[in-house]
């Protein structure tokens, strides 16, 4: 929409306050509104990203550690993994196929008992995933070798029973060896090696990995695993290679992909998106309606200047023009300001949580309750595009009532008592 030069003078005279004290209300209810516009801009920017970062933070630690897949044995077993696994990695689109043992026990160290997930792994496996090299908190995955009789632990498990590096936990497993007054639990000692954390309260609360010789050793299966692990290249279309996987251990086990897994979570985090949308969306509706009112009171204001405007030769077409402008134009530095708080709230967003929990007294990022140890955040581009888009058009919808009223003014009608 180009502008003429007098059209540009109308525009810009009418987003400035006037010297009246009517026009300065008028003023100040547009620079609410344009205050409103970037607020809603703003928490729609900042939602989406916090829902997109939990759901790509959640995604990468769950698949980092437990894969896009997984074979289970259906007594806990697969024998003959290494045939299992040479013919998933055959499978097309399936990048690694790791075996893995993953086990329920209890542990215990200075007179504490918690319950554990023993995970054994392969030492490669182990000093090769980015998840656990990354996370190291203290200690050294190089000191986990088969027959060291070392674990690596979470470190809030570190935390609640009260042993670090160098320390021992003891493993207590059901299975142990009968006596004549009945089965007596396995119990064995481990050196702590060292302490991870991954960002996911339940798996650093919980996690015990050790050498899988080790672990094969601890829970009497010979040379089998429990579980083969699966990576593919797209884990959102790993529903094709579920087929080819689950009949490499038909009558044996069962194969589940990362949806099945943690379906409950990321179903919810879904819904929860969509819901927060919609809800914040109306936030941004109701800045449109601030900008329309702020409008037509202009209008009425400048009712006079319009009729006298169109006397001089101002055409219809030219005054819809000036009042969408000016419409558009507070709209648009809202949208704007919104991005800009957006981006700033996101980048501080963790020192800003931890403010207002100090200023509060209240936690408000329980890892117990929200998974992970930080506030996440990952921006959508398309997204970002679709909330500017969406307030920009209803910006300009909002101006189109009040530009055809302005248009609309009868010169003779206004100015006939002039």
């Amino acid at each position: 929409m180009i502008l003429s030069r007098y059209e540009r003078i109308i525009a810009k005279r009418y987003l400035l306050p006037g010297k009246g004290e009517g026009e300065r209300f008028i003023f100040l209810v547009s620079m609410i509104s344009l205050g409103a516009v970037a607020l809603g801009v703003a928490a729609l920017i900042i939602v989406m990203s916090v829902m997109n970062g939990f759901r790509a933070e959640l995604f990468e630690k769950t698949a980092g550690l437990n894969g896009h897949a997984i074979l289970t044995g259906y007594d806990g077993r697969i024998e003959g993994w290494q045939a299992i696994s040479d013919a998933a990695r055959k499978v097309p689109g399936v990048t690694s196929a790791l075996p893995l043992i993953e086990q329920p026990l209890m542990a215990s160290a200075n007179g504490r008992v918690e319950g554990v997930l023993v995970r054994g792994m392969r030492v490669g496996d182990i000093r090769s995933n980015p998840v656990l090299t990354g996370g190291i908190k203290s200690g050294s995955l190089t000191n986990l070798t088969p027959g060291c009789n070392c674990v690596a632990i979470g470190s809030r498990l570190a935390t609640q029973l009260g042993t670090y590096p160098g320390g021992e936990i003891s493993l207590i497993s059901p299975e142990g060896r009968s006596t004549p007054i009945g089965t007596v639990p396995r119990i064995v000692s481990y050196t702590v090696a060292a302490t991870f954390e991954v960002g996911v309260y339940d798996y650093d609360n919980a996690f015990v990995i050790m050498p899988m010789e080790d672990a094969q050793t601890f829970m009497i299966l010979g040379d089998a695993v429990s579980n083969i692990e699966i990576k593919v290249t797209d884990p959102d279309q790993v529903q094709d290679q579920m087929g080819p996987l689950s009949a490499l251990v038909q009558g044996r086990g069962v194969a589940s992909d990362w949806r099945s897994m943690n379906a409950a979570i990321f179903e919810a985090l879904e819904v929860e998106r969509v819901a927060m949308f919609v809800v914040l969306s109306l936030i941004i509706l109701v800045a449109v309606f601030n900008i329309l009112s702020s409008l037509i009171m202009l209008v009425r204001a400048k009712t006079r200047d319009i009729a006298i405007l169109r006397t001089m030769g101002a055409s219809r077409r030219g005054m819809m023009k000036v009042f969408v402008t000016v419409g558009t134009t507070i709209g648009s530095l809202g949208i704007l300001s919104g991005l800009i708080l957006g981006a700033v709230f996101l980048f501080f967003r963790q020192p800003i949580v931890n403010a207002i929990q100090w200023l509060t007294g209240q936690n408000l990022w329980d890892p117990s309750v929200r998974f992970l140890s930080e506030l996440p955040s990952k921006t959508d581009p398309v997204e970002v595009a679709a909330i500017v888009i969406t307030a920009f058009v209803l910006s300009f919808l909002a101006t189109l009532y009040p530009a055809w009223k302005a248009a609309s003014t009868d010169p003779v009608q206004v100015l006939r008592y002039e």
